[in-house]
């Protein structure tokens, strides 16, 4: 049925527009693609699930999972991001990728590669509205994640901290010069990203109730895809890419097979490429006329 098609793409999107939003905001204030945040996202999944298991209480193991990720989004912080400041864009981005691979091989070598099942707190119920079949989970997931968007977009333009990033993200030197404290403001926006990612992994477990120390990989990929399609700078932008990755591979898996799932999404990738570089929401670069 289409119309349930559809409702299952917007969830794993929802996924997706947070993990983008995440590189997106990064890439826009501090020009860095930043490649921990799929281990972010990783090891809100994983802390939640190893919290409940010694808990068993999933409100202690949500924020025990979320306070852990920012401790790791402030980590990468100090240990890749600052030292790597004026070496080059490569050294930045391959320090970020090995808190990706060293991260993830730690939960690979204490808990191994098999997923490993996630608890339901809504004991499977479903809600049946119109002929579809909605889960109270993905009514929950959808539901968090709009609040989460509508809140980074409050926080951004109408908050003092929020106006700050902003100006940070329009030209350091200016914001330096205007007293901003920069060094404050790039630690906010590491804890804001490393919790976005942290609780679309948590969200993710909780959905398909399921986490793997692998799982990051192809979230993060596909996010990345979502922020280059919907247009890399802007939160819309990540918003319309996620949907429309995720309403892509959706479609794919239940009208063509779950073997073209990925080149249909890379190929859509690799369109907008060619078509519009700068994304479908994307405003090319402005150009001095002398």
């Amino acid at each position: 049925m289409l119309s349930q098609q559809i409702i299952n793409g917007v969830v794993i999107g929802s996924v997706y527009i947070l993990v983008a939003i995440a590189f997106s905001l990064m890439l826009t204030v501090l020009n860095f693609l930043n490649f921990a945040i799929p281990a972010l996202f990783v090891a809100g999944g994983m802390l939640t699930w190893i919290a409940f298991c010694l808990t068993h209480s999933i409100v202690l193991s949500v924020m025990i999972s979320v306070a852990g990720t920012l401790v790791l989004g402030l980590a990468v912080e100090k240990t890749v991001y600052w030292p790597t400041q004026g070496k080059g864009a490569i050294l930045p981005l391959a320090g970020s990728l090995s808190i990706l691979v060293l991260l993830q091989n730690v939960f690979l070598s204490l808990y191994g590669s098999e997923q490993q099942a996630f608890p339901n707190p809504f004991a499977s119920r479903n809600l049946h509205v119109a002929g579809l079949v909605i889960s109270t989970v993905q009514c929950a997931a959808l539901l968090l994640s709009l609040f989460l968007v509508c809140a980074l977009s409050w926080f951004l333009n109408h908050s003092s901290l929020g106006r700050q990033v902003r100006c940070l993200a329009e030209n350091h030197e200016t914001a330096r010069l205007l007293g901003l404290r920069t060094r404050h403001l790039v630690s906010i926006l590491f804890a804001l990203t490393s919790g976005i990612a942290g609780l679309a992994g948590i969200l993710f477990a909780f959905t398909y109730q399921q986490v793997s120390p692998l799982m990051g990989e192809d979230i993060g990929l596909k996010a990345v895809c979502a922020m280059i399609v919907g247009g890399a700078g802007t939160i819309w932008g990540a918003i319309f890419g996620g949907l429309l990755i995720g309403l892509t591979e959706v479609m794919t898996v239940a009208y063509i097979g779950s073997d073209f799932s990925n080149i249909t999404v890379y190929g859509l990738l690799l369109l907008i490429l060619l078509v519009r570089p700068t994304g479908l929401l994307g405003r090319p670069p402005v150009t001095e006329k002398v």
